[in-house]
């Protein structure tokens, strides 16, 4: 949420920065996510061991999804150390397209998808957890293809476009930081597995 606002804060090439800052950010952010995730997977299997292969879906698709950020970092710090002056990465960096854009939207999407329906159906978190994650999900599937139309970064709908990579990108961002926010709420892994009315109970 803090990286995002860097992307549009300069017309034409960026000072290197300001790259580097918002990959700086980034990187602490993927680290943080990987412990979510874990976290996450952890929780679900104590709480519903049924549901321990949805949250291993969900945390091989973040996973994943880190693992190509981490590439598509190191593609577009490369361009920018390298170069006498300064340069526009997200143009200059083309290995860094389909991993900042389609790839990682097919990947977020696989992860929602998972983790929102481990989360609910393990009894962890009520419906809006799930149903948040599939309109999330459903959005960035949509710009899966985004690679048919071109490299024009000020473009919404492009394999680089700002739409694509920076802001549908963040959305999954908010995702987590809410269900972050409601398991920090209920510490206790079993306060909705077992509750009257709960998925779990009801399974029971």
């Amino acid at each position: 949420m803090i990286e995002v606002p860097l992307y549009f804060v300069h017309h034409g090439a960026p000072p290197d920065s300001n790259v580097l800052t918002r990959i700086m950010l980034s990187l602490v952010v993927l680290v943080l996510l990987l412990g979510f995730v874990t976290g996450l997977r952890e929780l679900v299997r104590q709480t519903d061991q049924a549901c321990g292969w949805v949250a291993d879906l969900a945390y091989g698709a973040a996973l994943a999804y880190i693992t190509i950020t981490f590439v598509a970092h190191s593609l577009q710090a490369g361009e920018v150390i390298a170069a006498n002056e300064p340069v526009d990465p997200t143009i200059t960096a083309e290995g860094s397209y389909l991993l900042y854009g389609s790839i990682g939207r097919i990947l977020t999407a696989v992860f929602l998808v998972a983790a929102g329906y481990a989360a609910v159906r393990s009894g962890l978190l009520s419906q809006w957890a799930a149903r948040s994650a599939y309109v999330i999900a459903l959005i960035n599937l949509a710009f899966v293809p985004s690679l048919y139309f071109g490299n024009n970064t000020g473009q919404f709908f492009s394999a680089n476009g700002w739409g694509t990579t920076a802001t549908i990108a963040s959305l999954y961002a908010y995702w987590v930081f809410a269900v972050g926010i409601a398991l920090l709420r209920h510490r206790n892994a079993h306060h909705y597995a077992g509750q009257p009315g709960s998925t779990s109970e009801n399974r029971r």
